[in-house]
């Protein structure tokens, strides 16, 4: 029995989903295979934020992708991260850049990007894409795909 996660508070409890955007919610658990390479990947279909000027909604699917190192994010702890953004204005941009920043600072990984794919409003769509990396070896993954992405090329 593992006894790394008796410190997970939300795991197998319930717990009221945030009002608005609160990163001390995530919380992260000890990866057990740190010495081997492999994608951890989240996808989130109903993602919502509000816009910061009109308070309408903005839906979108995002997409989080990482490399983990030393921790992996607690998937219930991530679903009331992002379930906090419903409340809570930004641009899509900003989103996008916070969610990367919180959980990067939580899991220190190899790897990691974060992809929102909004839907369309007043007939124009942003889609942000931001990634990084630790090593030199995860910089140059982070540089190609970041170069590779579409739109990057013109």
């Amino acid at each position: 029995m593992r006894n790394d996660l008796d410190k997970l508070k939300s795991l197998g409890r319930r717990v009221d989903a945030p009002g608005d955007y609160d990163p001390s919610v995530l919380e992260a658990f000890e990866n057990r295979h740190p010495e081997r390479d492999y994608w951890v990947v989240f996808t989130a279909p109903e993602f919502t934020t509000l816009c910061p000027k009109t308070g309408q909604p903005d839906f979108a699917t995002l997409t989080v992708r990482y490399i983990p190192d030393k921790r992996l994010v607690e998937s219930k702890s991530l679903k009331l991260y992002l379930f906090g953004f419903r409340n809570h204005g930004d641009f899509h941009e900003d989103v996008v850049n916070v969610i990367y920043d919180d959980l990067f600072k939580l899991l220190k990984p190899k790897y990691m990007e974060v992809y929102g794919k909004f839907a369309p409003r007043g007939g124009i769509s942003i889609d942000p894409y931001v990634n990084g990396a630790t090593g030199a070896r995860y910089k140059a993954l982070a540089a190609a795909r970041f170069n590779a992405w579409p739109g990057v090329r013109g």
